[in-house]
């Protein structure tokens, strides 16, 4: 279950998706994630999978990979549903002892399983696509505004760059852990919440240490290296826009105007 989280992943090939410039592909991912709450129909929906499917497709990463990253999020969406499934006010459909399925409610858990659906596999694109390198400049270049009050933009974007990459270093590690554990008799599985609470206490004090560990190795690497933060630093590969890039701002501008005009239909 843990492998199967690609948040945070990079995925090696060869696409038009992965030669856009980071800021293109950090915007993009803005934009449309707030274009989700913008619809209000099922043809609004189906726009922005049409959408998201189109820039797989270029991305040339596999459907089946992205797919599988929706696996871990599987009973969270579960949750999601049934929450705005039965505790939604409105006009009764289905009475089930004392919790009513509405009308409402159900388009509601449909919305909602449809959004977060979406909001995971298209997030998913940018991290599969953008190396943390890309994706630390990219950041420190749309954050560059923030500098007139002060933010330390540098610092900001490494940070929120080395916590995403992180993700499937702890996951991969949290596994390794688990199955020496499961191999020392451990049990997470059986018993009721509050025993399942405290089999995982073997598991958590490990994988803290471990997360200590290395973030003193990186600090230390870091240091040997004579990183001083941002202030006066050059860049090897700056970030400069091509054809692609102001070709992929057009077709993301049409996908914002169109889906303004359906999500108000």
């Amino acid at each position: 279950m843990l492998r199967d989280i690609t948040i945070g992943q990079y995925y090696q090939t060869e696409s038009v998706i992965h030669r856009l410039d980071p800021r293109v592909k950090l915007g993009g991912t803005l934009l449309y994630i707030i274009s989700l709450f913008c619809f209000k129909n099922i043809g609004g929906y189906f726009l922005a999978a049409l959408f998201l499917a189109i820039v797989i497709r270029l991305s040339k990463v596999p459907f089946k990979f992205m797919v599988k990253g929706m696996r871990a999020i599987l009973f969270l969406l579960l949750i999601t549903v049934a929450f705005n499934l039965f505790l939604t006010p409105g006009e009764p459909l289905i009475t089930l002892w004392k919790l009513h399925i509405t009308k409402e409610g159900l388009w509601l858990a449909f919305t909602m399983a449809v959004r977060l659906s979406l909001l995971i596999v298209g997030s998913s694109v940018m991290t599969l696509t953008t190396t943390p390198n890309h994706l630390t400049d990219g950041m420190e270049k749309m954050l560059q505004p923030l500098r007139i009050f002060k933010v330390p933009v540098h610092e900001v974007a490494m940070m929120m760059s080395i916590a995403l990459r992180f993700i499937p270093i702890l996951l991969e590690e949290t596994d390794k852990i688990m199955k020496a554990q499961i191999a020392r008799g451990a049990d997470f599985e059986s018993g009721n919440l509050i025993k399942k609470a405290k089999a995982l206490v073997p598991l958590l004090v490990p994988l803290f240490i471990s997360a200590f560990r290395r973030a003193n190795d990186l600090a230390m690497a870091m240091e040997a290296r004579c990183y001083r933060g941002g202030e006066g630093r050059t860049k090897m590969k700056p970030l400069i826009y091509h054809k692609r890039d102001y070709v992929a701002y057009i077709c993301l501008g049409l996908y914002m105007v169109v889906s303004i005009v359906v999500g108000r239909l």
